[in-house]
């Protein structure tokens, strides 16, 4: 969430950036008047408060002196001022609260102030390629996209996901299965013991104060599963319940930053249509993920999104993919993101490239509604945290990249050596004969 103080004090900052995402700078001038007008109403409460304890205490002081100084008159006048003046003081304040709240509301529909180093751009055409890192696989035949390898070996059940659970579901059969299971493992273990995070399990389902603390809501309601009858929603993502971890905390500066990675599954409910983008297990309900996420001191944020950054391009070369990284412009970036990289591996089949994980600096976007803070020592006051998120790694693209790039002429698929110690030795899966 934004901070309104800021956005009153430099509201052509915000304008800017909203514009530099695509988005009505006017949105900055509703706002700006709702909270002039909640302001005005504030005042005018206290106004009428203050004047409530002068006229009660001239009403005791006359009823106290009746029959020496004052009529039964004078002490009617100023029992009806009084409540008079209850009633303005009540008015006021439902009309401020009112106020607040849409004031409010617009506020926490509003994106994240973009960092000053985010490169501006109107489309994903925009975003930069920074660099790219490993050599594009070549085969002495044509590849095969994963969905044709999955089905010839009947390692991937499309039919069955279907009639289980509908459109845009699948199953994972036998090595396949156990290859998805080891990738979970050597993600996890990697950023636990070389990153130095604390792994966490979390439920899967959280509360809607939780999704809206990480800016989920409101923007995102139409793409989340929500169970109206306990009030509980389905994850889209670690990152949400990770945020709410430490909600309404005062964490100790000197233990920051506090960095975690969890493993959920991530259930969204993307609109789709037909066509090549959505064939496979590219784009499902529900997919897994290994998410990284970070508390940090405003200063140390920028130096935290870079080792988070180094830590998901270090999963990917400990897996052998060639891969990409990529700067997100402005019209790109996520809703909470100040700025944001990208990790795009490539695949053969689908002779594409895929992204695999979203590494983002929120600022203090989302310590705001979460209300986590730190202190740098007992003496002294408050301050918003940063948070950073980043996939570490999605594990569908990143299946799909493992597949397509490791596959043979007999459609069989060599297992990277990086997880073949969590697979039992195993160096090949599918194919003739498995």
């Amino acid at each position: 969430m934004l901070d309104i103080k800021a956005l009153r004090k430099e509201p052509e900052l915000f304008r800017q950036s909203l514009q530099a995402r695509g988005g009505d700078p006017s949105g900055v001038d509703r706002v700006i008047e709702l909270d002039a007008q909640t302001r005005e109403k504030i005042s005018r409460y206290e106004e009428q408060k203050q004047f409530l304890n002068e006229r009660s205490r001239e009403y005791a002081q006359r009823r106290s002196t009746l029959g020496r100084d004052f009529t039964e008159e004078e002490i009617r006048r100023a029992r009806n001022t009084v409540e008079l003046c209850k009633a303005n003081i009540k008015l006021y304040k439902a009309e401020a609260e009112a106020l607040e709240l849409q004031r409010d509301a617009l506020l926490a529909a509003m994106p994240n102030l973009v960092d000053k180093r985010t490169p501006p751009g109107s489309s994903e055409d925009d975003n930069l390629v920074l660099r790219e890192v490993g050599a594009i696989p070549k085969f002495g035949f044509v590849p095969r996209p994963h969905w044709t390898l999955g089905l010839e070996s009947g390692l991937i059940d499309f039919d069955r996901g279907v009639k289980l659970s509908g459109s845009r579901f699948y199953v994972l059969r036998d090595d396949l299965a156990r290859l998805q299971r080891a990738l979970i493992f050597y993600l996890l273990d990697i950023h636990t013991r070389r990153g130095g995070y604390r792994e966490l399990y979390l439920p899967f389902v959280v509360r809607e104060q939780t999704l809206y603390a990480s800016g989920q809501l409101p923007k995102f309601a139409d793409n989340l599963y929500h169970d109206h009858q306990d009030d509980l929603w389905l994850v889209p993502t670690a990152e949400v319940p990770i945020t709410n971890f430490h909600g309404d905390e005062i964490l100790d500066g000197g233990e920051l930053p506090l960095r975690y990675t969890a493993y959920t599954p991530c259930f969204r409910r993307e609109k789709m249509s037909a066509g090549k983008d959505i064939r496979g297990i590219k784009r499902g309900h529900q997919f897994d993920k290994v998410e990284m996420y970070a508390f940090t001191r405003p200063e140390d944020s920028e130096a935290e999104h870079q080792k988070m950054l180094a830590d998901a391009e270090a999963a990917l070369k400990g897996l052998d993919l060639p891969y990409r990284v990529k700067q997100l412009c402005t019209a790109d970036l996520g809703n909470a993101a100040r700025m944001t990289y990208d990790l795009e591996v490539w695949a053969a089949g689908c002779d594409e490239w895929l992204e695999v994980s979203s590494i983002s600096n929120v600022g203090d976007y989302q310590a705001r509604r979460s209300k986590i803070r730190f202190r740098r020592s007992a003496s002294d006051k408050p301050e918003l945290v940063h948070t950073l998120n980043g996939s570490g790694l999605g594990i569908p693209r990143t299946m799909i990249a493992i597949i397509e790039n490791n596959q043979n002429a007999d459609g069989s698929i060599t297992v990277p050596a990086g997880l073949r110690p969590l697979m039992g030795g195993v160096e090949v899966i599918g194919g003739p004969g498995r």
